[in-house]
């Protein structure tokens, strides 16, 4: 089996698209979404089209139930702007995607971690910023994944991935649409791919055990950008032209 896995779109349409032309290079069996599909600053209710003519197997992410149930007094920028540009139809795939999907024996998708679409798993947020986590934390936040060999995992929007002690592979694809973001939960810190190119990541079994390759792919990050700008989002604009914040 082989399995393209993508996550953190955020309503870039061209960083999408590029992906998707990769993607079908890669002969695979599956594509997986992760999460985080609309929200940003790009294109998100063309990016809804995409996805949903194209089927993927996906999951919600946290900015797909924000979407759906903030009220004005807690919902961000982000989020509004992709609310108000959805059709009833868009809104309603939104609502029919789960927070955890099992595509294939043996693989679990899910957005955070399988009961926190907020939580990082591969990540640990300190007062200092930001480090791999331990193995413990890692299994800690998994709960109990027993039967599944693979996990596949987004939010972060870093790329990485960490075998288990039972074997297991965790993966994170990276972010396809939007590289570097600065959040201040729990503490501020940075997230930063440091290059503007979409993320992917295709793993497969045929060694007898999964094992995962990361691709990084470029996509007209200055188109992107531009309309990132349109928004008023000049800082969006500069992540999305470099991969880092601030920049």
């Amino acid at each position: 089996m082989r399995i393209a896995v993508i996550s953190d779109v955020h309503g870039n349409l061209p960083a999408l698209a590029a992906v998707l032309v990769a993607v079908g290079a890669e002969r695979v069996d599956l594509t997986v979404n992760l999460g985080d599909l609309l929200s940003g600053y790009v294109q998100p209710a063309q990016t809804a089209d995409r996805l949903m003519a194209a089927g993927l197997a996906t999951v919600a992410g946290n900015h797909e139930r924000q979407v759906l149930t903030f009220g004005p007094e807690r919902i961000g920028m982000a989020d509004r702007l992709t609310r108000e540009v959805l059709s009833a139809e868009h809104l309603a795939w939104l609502r029919s995607l789960p927070a955890t999907l099992s595509p294939v024996a043996g693989v679990l998708a899910f957005h955070g971690t399988p009961s926190d679409d907020l939580q990082y798993l591969l990540h640990t947020v300190e007062p200092g910023g930001v480090r791999a986590a331990t193995v413990g934390e890692v299994v800690r936040r998994l709960g109990d994944v027993s039967g599944f060999e693979l996990l596949l995992c987004g939010h972060t929007h870093l790329p990485g991935s960490l075998r288990l002690p039972g074997g297991a592979l965790v993966v994170n694809p990276g972010s396809v649409g939007w590289l570097a973001y600065e959040d201040d939960e729990p503490f501020v810190h940075r997230m930063e791919a440091g290059s503007p190119h979409a993320r992917f990541a295709v793993v497969d079994d045929v060694s007898g055990r999964w094992e995962v390759s990361f691709h990084a792919v470029e996509y007209a990050w200055e188109e992107a950008a531009l309309m990132a700008e349109g928004f008023g989002r000049v800082d969006v604009a500069a992540a999305l032209r470099t991969g880092r914040v601030g920049l």
